[in-house]
């Protein structure tokens, strides 16, 4: 059986969550849909980053406790299942799930086995809103080039790992494709940076600059072990790697695919570092690792520390999750940056999905209920059984469209399109496959305008016209059930007749936003642990 072990990074949780973070949630659920569909064992993972300094600061700006904040923040994070609609198999969070801390101390000796880890004192730039030490070089005016603060000079003893030994090894699995990095542009950026020469690189901070939160360095309380260490373990804690455990055999050591999900920010730490921690260990590596760009408002990054936030829980309580998701899906070019305005999301809402989808799906329902007293046409997928009824998302099984026609072709087209796009990371062409569905669907009624084919009598050319479009929006259902959950099932349930061969009366399927648009608080997170796919 083929496992895919599916995750995203765990952010800081010194803020509530942004609409970046959405954006890698949503293609994840996305990726795990389409591969349950096509009959695949998949775990798709999440979490929350707790054991940072910058939580830390920023508990202390709010005058509570950390991990109370951190509790709370991290609730607002792992909350997001809920209103996105994420088919999430567990979250970790690193402060307090017992199987992380244990987890990362076992990386910590499995690498100080391998002679890998060794202390000396060290001075540099270090900004706490990255994480990390910068050069001089790398700085843009002396500032952080993501954050735009000046970094501070940090003098003191730390352990540091041995990444150099590891640049050569790093290097050929990931130019020769076991360490498949997507884009292509990305791959080149680290295969660019790994020439330039790899630096070995502090893994622990003092426990006094730390202010006490973290996991100790094994054998040295004097030291926390450096955020990203811990963060990059949780890849394998959450599978019980401490113990060895069912889950790390089955979808860490034995999956045919590691796919980790991330933004190009932390591509060094995710296509260099944890790689290197990984052959250091004796562990398997990732897979696939996939980037995206960043998402701007008005051109200005959205962060947690940018002051340019969206706020994912606001927009799906205005708008509702297919919107959001779709704008998602269908606007963030793959690896690229994508500037958010709530126009865009309303136009493409509007355009594809009201217009689009529910116009289709509701103009042929009604016309069979019309002129087929909603009887299934002869010829159409009865829907018994059938893939295209199920909402299962497979894109397996076939459906019939008289002729080669562009909507016969669309929607004989759409499995392999849909497929090979998603094997490639690029959401915004497998959305397009199903997109072309609707869009032809709805040119083939105009051409064959079944009102007038009724009019004339001409009701086996009627019956041929009705049995295709019902086809066509069948195949809606199932393909795009990986990517709208929710819209799908409704499509699949108004196109799927009963045992005796009626459709169900034609329904809404997605109301068109109209403004004006009032806002609406977010409703409070809930924390997710263990929680069983959503499909």
């Amino acid at each position: 059986m083929t496992t895919v072990y599916i995750t995203t990074t765990i952010p800081y949780v010194n803020a509530r969550p942004h609409l970046g973070f959405a954006l890698e949630l949503v293609q994840a659920d996305v990726l795990a849909r389409h591969h349950r569909g096509a009959g695949r064992q998949v775990r798709f993972q999440s979490g929350t980053d707790d054991n940072s300094l910058k939580n830390v600061l920023a508990a202390q700006a709010a005058g509570i406790g950390v991990q109370e904040f951190v509790d709370a923040n991290a609730a607002t994070f792992t909350g997001l299942a809920a209103p996105l609609r994420l088919s999430v198999d567990d979250v970790i969070r690193t402060s307090s799930d017992p199987r992380h801390a244990a987890g990362v101390e076992r990386l910590w000796r499995a690498c100080a086995a391998s002679g890998d880890l060794y202390r000396r004192s060290y001075e540099g730039l270090y900004c706490i809103g990255c994480e990390q030490f910068y050069t001089a070089a790398e700085l843009a005016g002396g500032r952080c080039p993501d954050h735009g603060t000046v970094p501070d000079l940090v003098s003191e003893e730390n352990w540091f790992f041995r990444l150099s030994r590891y640049a050569g090894q790093l290097r050929g699995l990931i130019a020769d494709g076991t360490i498949r990095i997507e884009p292509a542009e990305r791959r080149n950026e680290v295969l660019a940076l790994i020439d330039a020469g790899l630096q070995d690189f502090s893994v622990s901070r003092s426990t006094e600059r730390a202010r006490g939160w973290g996991i100790p360095v094994p054998g040295d309380p004097a030291q926390v072990i450096y955020v990203w260490w811990d963060a990059l373990g949780n890849y394998l804690t959450a599978l019980d790697y401490a113990d060895d455990g069912e889950n790390f055999g089955r979808w860490w050591t034995g999956a045919s695919r590691r796919v980790h999900l991330l933004g190009k920010g932390v591509l060094r730490f995710h296509a260099v570092y944890w790689p290197g921690m990984l052959l250091s260990a004796g562990e398997a590596l990732p897979t696939d690792i996939v980037i995206h760009g960043y998402l701007t408002e008005h051109g200005r990054k959205i962060s947690k520390s940018s002051g340019a936030t969206v706020d994912p829980y606001d927009l799906v309580a205005r708008f509702g999750t297919d919107p959001v998701r779709w704008w998602l899906l269908r606007e963030v070019p793959r690896g690229g940056d994508a500037d958010f305005t709530i126009d865009r999301l309303v136009s493409r809402a509007n355009d594809e999905l009201a217009n689009g989808f529910g116009n289709l799906v509701s103009r042929v329902v009604a016309l069979i209920h019309r002129y087929c007293g909603g009887q299934v046409p002869a010829g159409s997928a009865s829907g018994s059984g059938s893939a295209w009824a199920s909402g299962s998302g497979s894109g397996s099984g076939s459906v019939s469209v008289p002729g080669d026609s562009p909507l016969a072709r669309a929607v004989a087209d759409a499995a392999a399109s849909i497929a090979e796009a998603l094997e490639v990371f690029d959401f915004r062409r497998a959305t397009e496959a199903v997109w072309q569905i609707a869009d032809q669907a709805n040119r083939y009624v105009n051409r064959a305008r079944p009102w007038e084919l009724a009019r004339t009598g001409a009701s086996t050319e009627l019956d041929a016209v009705l049995s295709a479009l019902l086809s066509a929006c069948q195949a809606i259902g199932n393909y795009l059930a990986p990517f709208l959950p929710d819209t799908a099932a409704r499509i699949s349930r108004q196109c799927t007749p009963d045992e005796d061969g009626l459709l169900p009366p034609p329904a809404p399927i997605l109301p068109r936003i109209t403004p004006p648009i009032a806002a609406s608080g977010p409703p409070p997170g809930a924390s997710r642990r263990n929680v069983r796919p959503s499909q």
